[in-house]
């Protein structure tokens, strides 16, 4: 019995402990209001190159993107590959950039051209397996599980890549300085780690610590275990949250179904952990028919809001959105989008610029639910830190919604965000449309240029 009772104690201890280091982590101070742009060079122009996705730059950052995430720039196995062009997430040679997309030096410019506009650059990570002609193969065969046939054994059941080995403490050397080099080389902002959830968090707590010594990067797993912020990764992914977001779409939830998923991540995270929010991705994209089908037409935007506006969150726009391109784009061929029209940037920007300018929206400003209306339908809260405070109201239905603020604190003089203007919020009924929006700005919490606008 008093071993069994000392095992718990040392359990406790144990996740007390990973805890304090979660909490006690310093997240890079730009990303605490940031977003993140989602890039994929191969699809983004007709040339499927760094230099002609340079192009945009300008116009990304007007739209208020910060964050550019580029999917993974490294050369791609040509053994098993599939389809013409193969998976990005098959890489053959960890310190080299891909020729169809260019050049380091090609690289290496569009980082500073970034830099130069108050942008920031993480690349896509892909630690937990090679292609399926890596050099690491024939090199350092013991860098890799084998399957029964003593064979460098493929990941899960991706049969171009093959799985490596973390229990090789060498090759857990050789990926941290791999990831070390493109700091140094192309001096990037951070990582976008995939399949994080596979690699051990023994890993994560070596090599995470190294990297942020040399510079304040961000670390974004593809994930939403807790013991990914636990080994240090400053961003999760908020699975649970993204599939409640697709059944409230689908009408088979409502709207309360995403106040269970948000009491579980306090639950299971870290405090201070930060969560991406997204409504689509480059897999939801290619395989989900994400945002087009999952959130289709006018459903898209109160859950767009919702990504942009929610606690502990970075938002996530995958390229295309802004178009936006409705359909699914190929991923081992050539499936070029086009740019034209940018019906939704108008929208976007106003949410980033929001974000940019409001600390309420940082991703540690409070949160407090609000009941205004039937709340299995709408959905509204209140962010705040120090004086900014914003009022978010979401229905996530597809009828008129009476709506009536009765917590007299919230009303005054504020500023409407999406209608650019002034207005006097009373505790008189309003009604919201399907699947409409409304987000509010306090004028007390705004500064003098923003009150201009």
């Amino acid at each position: 019995m008093k071993r069994v009772i000392l095992l718990l104690l040392l359990q406790l201890v144990l996740r007390q402990g990973f805890g304090q280091v979660a909490a006690n982590q310093q997240h890079p101070p730009w990303i605490l209001q940031g977003n993140i742009y989602e890039v994929n060079v191969r699809q983004y122009t007709d040339e499927g190159t760094l230099n002609a996705f340079a192009k945009h730059l300008d116009r990304l950052k007007n739209m208020g993107v910060q964050t550019l995430w580029f999917m993974p720039i490294n050369p791609i196995s040509h053994v098993d590959r599939k389809g013409s062009l193969g998976s990005y997430y098959a890489v053959s040679d960890y310190t080299a950039l891909n020729p169809e997309f260019g050049t380091m030096d090609d690289f290496i410019k569009l980082v500073k051209a970034s830099h130069d506009r108050g942008m920031k650059v993480i690349i896509d990570w892909v630690p937990n397996h090679t292609g399926g002609d890596h050099r690491w193969l024939t090199q350092q065969p013991d860098f890799f599980v084998k399957d029964s046939l003593g064979r460098a054994a493929i990941a899960v059941d991706w049969a171009d890549t093959r799985q490596l080995n973390y229990k090789n403490t060498v090759m857990q050397d050789s990926m941290i300085a791999a990831m070390k080099y493109w700091i140094t080389r192309a001096d990037i902002d951070g990582f976008r780690c995939d399949v994080a959830w596979n690699v051990p968090g023994s890993f994560w707590q070596r090599a995470i610590p190294q990297l942020k010594q040399m510079k304040s990067i961000f670390m974004l797993a593809e994930g939403d275990n807790a013991y990914l912020p636990q080994s240090g990764f400053d961003a999760v992914y908020p699975w649970h949250m993204f599939k409640m977001m697709e059944k409230v779409a689908k009408g088979t939830r409502t709207a309360t179904g995403l106040d269970s998923i948000h009491a579980e991540q306090d639950r299971l995270y870290p405090s201070g952990t930060i969560q991406m929010y997204f409504t689509s991705n480059h897999d939801e994209n290619s395989w989900n028919k994400a945002d087009y089908g999952t959130f289709p037409g006018s459903v898209h935007a109160p859950f767009a809001v919702f990504t942009q506006t929610m606690a502990n969150s970075v938002p996530l726009i995958y390229n295309g959105q802004e178009e936006p391109v409705l359909r699914p784009l190929k991923f081992f061929d050539k499936d070029p989008m086009v740019f034209q029209k940018f019906e939704r940037a108008p929208f976007y920007k106003t949410l980033l610029s929001l974000r940019e300018r409001n600390s309420a929206l940082a991703s540690d400003g409070s949160f407090r639910k609000v009941s205004i209306g039937d709340d299995k339908a709408v959905y509204a809260f209140i962010r705040e830190k120090g004086k900014n405070k914003v009022l978010v109201i979401l229905n996530f239905s597809g009828s008129q919604q009476p709506t009536t603020i009765t917590d007299k604190s919230l009303t005054g003089q504020v500023y409407n965000v999406f209608e650019s203007r002034k207005e006097t919020l009373t505790t008189k009924p309003v009604s919201i449309g399907p699947w409409g929006y409304a987000v509010y700005e306090y004028v007390a919490g705004r500064s003098k240029s923003d009150k201009a606008k």
